[in-house]
């Protein structure tokens, strides 16, 4: 059996402004095309195949669009909800899609799989939805032995404990379907968010044992886990710290014995991200203007003082610059300076409040109360955001 592995869509997401709907559909065109010419039996999506829980009407074109031409390949498609994704919204049509589409949002079903035929006998797709803890422990207050589950981590631990009992119910081969944060895997600061929490969060490799090929979602640059176990990434560039991270989808072959092969497939980048650092008269160089001027431009300007209207300026020669900063090559240390790096840094919505906690404590940050009662009130939000 062929797999393709792909994920985090995130049709409607805007870049710096833009709208990237068109260059997408470019991009899912050349996907679906790949589908064809490999001979693709199953194209998994993992997660994130929108970017907001309420996506505006052309999202959702964009999203039937593809599905209908996948499935005219003649491969079966199986998506999975992420943390971007409404698992209501996603899934509210999914009894009604023809044959061969397979949209699961349920985390009920996870121990239930879907089944897929091929000539070595039966293939078993365990999907698992992105699981907040907070509205799932409501389903799940402990896991097997007794332990509430209070993290991301806990939680896709129990899930996999489900999909092991799965795959002992039913004989075959098996590939488990997740978006999360696996340890050791390398973020783009700021950009994969809702998903950690502190350290708390960050998924065990181990927690995959079982199935013989695991496709996750959440990470927008491809990447190893281990050999079978991977993220396929982004189809599209949505930020200039993914610039320099492949785009494209993992093929994988499965045999009778189980994973027998899997190849990186690249996807074409509409538009090229290129971040131009120096003082501004050098980035606005001919030779710059010459090689990105049809690239998407983040200038880093490195002046000693803020330079009137250096966006203007830019974009007389880069029309898609989309992105300018002022970055001195020489700063005074200050406790502002500080305070910025530490929020720069910060990943999740509990780091950015404990560095303000600190900035404005003279460095003290929160006590245990207080953490316990921002965990609350974070899992609170969640909880309403995904209800709306």
């Amino acid at each position: 059996m062929r797999i393709l592995h792909t994920s985090d869509w995130h049709i409607g997401r805007t870049f710096h402004g833009h709208s990237t709907l068109e260059a997408l559909r470019g991009v899912l065109e050349a996907l679906v095309a790949q589908v064809r010419e490999h001979e693709v039996d199953v194209v998994v999506v993992a997660g994130d195949v929108f970017d907001s829980a309420t996506p505006a009407a052309p999202a959702y074109t964009l999203l039937t669009d593809t599905l209908v031409a996948l499935h005219d390949t003649g491969a079966t498609v199986i998506v999975t909800s992420g943390n971007h994704d409404s698992a209501a919204r996603l899934g509210f049509q999914a009894r009604l899609l023809r044959d061969g589409i397979h949209v699961v949002t349920d985390p009920m079903s996870i121990g239930t799989p879907i089944t897929i035929d091929d000539a070595d006998g039966p293939v078993h797709f365990f999907g698992i939805p992105y699981l907040e803890p907070a509205i799932v422990r409501q389903h799940w207050p402990e896991d097997a032995h007794g332990r509430p589950l209070r993290s991301q981590a806990q939680t896709m631990a129990h899930a996999m404990d489900l999909v092991r009992a799965g795959m002992t119910a039913h004989d075959g081969r098996s590939v488990a379907i997740a978006h999360c944060f696996a340890a050791g895997v390398d973020a783009t600061a700021g950009l994969e968010r809702e998903v950690r929490q502190g350290g708390l969060d960050v998924v065990p490799s181990e927690v995959f044992d079982g199935p013989d090929y695991v496709a996750l979602g959440h990470i927008h640059g491809r990447q190893k886990v281990s050999d079978r176990v991977r993220y396929a990434g982004a189809p599209l560039h949505y930020s200039f710290g993914e610039q320099h991270k492949e785009r494209g989808s993992w093929l994988v072959d499965l045999d009778a014995s189980g994973l027998a092969g899997i190849e990186w497939l690249t996807l074409p980048i509409p538009r090229a991200l290129v971040t131009l650092t120096g003082a501004l008269d050098d980035i606005l160089s001919a030779e710059n203007i010459a090689a990105h001027a049809d690239d998407w431009v983040c200038a880093v300007y490195t002046d000693a003082l803020p330079q009137a209207e250096p966006m203007r300026r830019l974009k007389e020669h880069f029309p898609y610059c989309a992105m300018v900063q002022h970055d001195p090559a020489v700063v005074e240390g200050n406790e502002e300076r500080s305070y910025a790096a530490r929020l720069k840094t910060a990943v999740t919505d509990t780091e950015r409040i404990e560095a303000f906690l600190e900035h404005v404590r003279a460095g003290l940050g929160p006590s245990e109360q207080e953490s316990r009662l921002i965990r609350e009130v974070l899992d609170e939000r969640v909880v309403a955001e995904a209800l709306v």
